[in-house]
């Protein structure tokens, strides 16, 4: 059964697009790390031997440390900013990069520290590690912090996390909040940076008590305003293909959420199963002042469950989120590949991305086409068009590429193209549009493979 919302006219010119302030805010976190390095070096005097230059080396390192799980954390805090305006892809690769960066840093600090305070006492690696760990200040939550850090940097990893579910990754990921909280307090008591200044001990706290401030905003109180404002419950779900569920969400004065085609929610619905995990889906239809709609294949147990909600769960959810919206837009004509289930969002912005609209649709089957009956709706209502990818008789994927794309758009390096689909589906496109000459300001595209 295929839901198909009141239509909305599109506007007729596409609004200036809004420019991403992605290169500020790296700019501005660079800073931050080239005036962790100023720190230690107006803090230090000369550096006489090899017990100097390790003890040297691995300060730097735990300056560096200390002022990235802050970065790690802030990038935590789904702050709508960097979310909608940066895009939450982009913020997941950014969040991925620093973990590596913390952990590699993390490791190089307790090296070096150990090795030039164990050349210092002449004492063997093994027994100023016992010293450390035992007799400094600080040092026993700090280990726990690091052990903790380890763990989290270890189910981060792809190979790891093939074989682990969604949600265990998910809450052992929130354990990055306790160990940052436990190696706090020796950050002070033992940095020698920090303890005798109290310019950087303020700026240090200023940092943390910000990152934390963003944390308790974003990710506590400002969804529990949402859901307290706007009572979701699930009003309708409908089966849009062979493992394809629609969920029409109503609510009260959603049209303040200034949700956008094109963005997506985090979703936890309230039964039985599904409480305890928050998964993120797209839009499946322009939002409307009481009611959205996402459209979910079943790819596990958790979406597979989806098709069984009943009419009047309450639904949690934060957003919104995701910047593949109109603001990327750049020129009157569009041009939309989605594959899969990847065309919800996509659905979506046919409907209301402005000036000259295509889309293309790549499925298997026609059984596969999910919202096709809508699709073909919006393309007569505002003249746009619809092209479908289909696999031939015997399951032959056909190639999109960059000399079919030319045939087909021959002013295709005027078209902003939108993509939505499975991350080497997006990635292959990618790269033959870029080899069909358009720029690489004009392929938007979210993708969450980190």
């Amino acid at each position: 059964m295929t839901t198909v919302y009141e239509r909305r006219a599109a506007p007729a010119v596409a609004p200036p697009a809004r420019r991403s302030p992605a290169g500020a805010v790296l700019a501005l976190l660079w800073a931050g790390a080239a005036a962790v390095i100023a720190l230690w070096w107006v803090d230090t005097g000369s550096v006489v031997g090899t017990a100097g230059w390790l003890t040297g080396a691995g300060r730097i390192a735990g300056l560096l440390c200390g002022y990235a799980c802050a970065v790690l954390v802030g990038l935590m805090a789904r702050v709508p900013l960097l979310e909608r305006r940066v895009g939450s892809d982009r913020v997941a690769r950014w969040h991925a990069m620093a973990g590596r960066y913390t952990v590699c840093l993390l490791l190089a600090h307790i090296g070096l520290i150990l090795a030039g305070y164990a050349a210092q006492d002449s004492a063997s690696l093994w027994r100023e590690t016992l010293t450390v760990v035992l007799d400094y200040p600080e040092m026993l939550k700090a280990t726990a912090g690091t052990v903790i850090l380890l763990a989290v940097g270890i189910t981060s990893a792809r190979a790891v996390r093939r074989r682990t579910s969604h949600e265990f990754w998910y809450y052992v990921h929130l354990l990055t909040y306790a160990a940052v909280f436990l190696a706090f307090g020796h950050q002070l008591a033992l940095g020698n940076d920090l303890s005798g200044n109290a310019g950087a001990t303020a700026a240090w706290y200023a940092l943390y008590l910000g990152v934390a401030a963003l944390v308790l905003w974003f990710r506590i109180l400002a969804p529990v305003r949402l859901n307290l404002r706007h009572r979701l419950r699930v009003d309708s779900v409908h089966q849009e293909a062979p493992g394809v569920w629609s969920v029409v969400v109503r609510g009260r004065d959603l049209d303040r959420l200034g949700a956008r085609a094109g963005q997506f929610f985090r979703w936890r619905f309230l039964a039985e199963g599904l409480r305890w995990t928050s998964t993120p889906y797209s839009l499946s239809a322009p939002p409307r002042p009481d009611r959205m709609r996402i459209t979910v294949k079943a790819l596990g147990g958790h979406s597979a469950a989806v098709a069984l909600l009943r009419p009047g769960t309450r639904v949690w959810a934060e957003g919104p989120y995701g910047s593949l919206t109109g603001d990327r837009q750049t020129s009157s004509k569009s041009l939309l590949i989605g594959g899969g289930v990847g065309i919800t969002p996509l659905r979506a912005l046919f409907e209301t991305l402005p000036g000259e609209v295509t889309l293309l649709y790549r499925a298997r089957t026609v059984e596969d086409l999910a919202l096709g009956g809508e699709l073909e709706a919006v393309a007569r209502w505002r003249g746009a068009k619809v092209h479908y990818l289909l696999n031939g008789p015997q399951g032959q994927r056909p190639r999109i590429t960059a000399e079919s794309l030319r045939s087909a758009f021959p002013d295709l390096a005027g078209h902003d193209v939108y993509l939505c689909g499975p991350h080497g589906f997006a990635r292959e496109l990618y790269e033959e549009l870029r080899a069909a000459g358009v720029p690489d300001r004009r392929i938007h595209h979210e993708s969450f493979e980190l």
